[in-house]
């Protein structure tokens, strides 16, 4: 009697942690189809590779799973390449999630990217692209992207299509002349040099620099630094 108390104890065991695997989801978008509605982090695993953390944002309806943040300037974001490739930063606050697990949440699958942003004056914005994805490691976490459809921020991102990502140490941008991270002050999918720098340096508003702050050049130009952006991944 005891051994068959054992043994549906250890089958217990194994059976329930099978499920626990199994809520493990691949996205935020799935956390929220399985009832998940408060925004918050949680643990995702979109392939084969180690489960990570990500900041889910269900506010909208649906599951966005949030890659990049700035709102306060209390995390610095002129970083080097290593850090932009795992990510940092607070997933409750300012942080990026990291070059290599963004190119894993868009590799598998369809994936649109939704873009808040809000001034000084508390004025908000947004635009949607309805196709995002980044390349991986060999083509230097190229960007792809397409379809703006909606939001009032004009479009500030298709110029930087199909360029790879650069930081203040590793130069992988068009400029034949600068290194577009360092000259900037960001780090970011430049040309020669941005329609937008999202990663730039926190100014507060109206700067007097040449597009290094936290810039999106068609709604406040390149010489205003905005307060709040948020980055973040829809999979359809």
């Amino acid at each position: 009697m005891k051994s068959l108390f054992l043994l549906l104890c250890i089958f217990g065991i194994f059976a329930s942690a099978k499920s626990c695997n199994n809520t493990i989801a691949k996205d935020c978008k799935e956390l929220h189809e399985n009832g998940q509605n408060c925004s918050g982090v949680y643990t995702i695993k979109p392939d084969h590779l180690p489960a990570f953390e990500v900041y889910c944002d269900m506010s909208l309806g649906v599951g966005y799973t949030v890659f990049q943040r700035r709102m306060d300037g209390t995390v610095n974001f002129y970083q080097d390449w290593a850090n932009y490739l795992k990510g940092f930063g607070d997933l409750r606050g300012e942080f990026w999630l990291g070059l290599d697990k963004i190119h894993r949440l868009t590799k598998s699958f369809n994936t649109s990217l939704r873009i808040y942003m809000e001034d000084f004056a508390g004025v908000k914005t947004h635009a949607v692209y309805s196709k995002f994805s980044l390349k991986g490691a060999d083509e230097k976490y190229s960007l792809k992207v397409s379809g703006y459809y909606i939001g009032n921020a004009g479009d500030s991102l298709t110029q930087h299509n199909g360029k790879r990502f650069t930081t203040r140490d590793q130069d992988n941008d068009d400029s034949q002349t600068v290194n577009c991270a360092f000259a900037s002050r960001g780090a970011w999918w430049y040309s020669s040099c941005h329609n937008s720098n999202l990663n730039g340096l926190y100014l507060a508003g109206h700067h007097p620099s040449n597009g290094n702050g936290v810039n999106w050049s068609s709604w406040r130009g390149i010489n205003y630094s905005l307060r709040i952006t948020e980055m973040k991944v829809l999979r359809h």
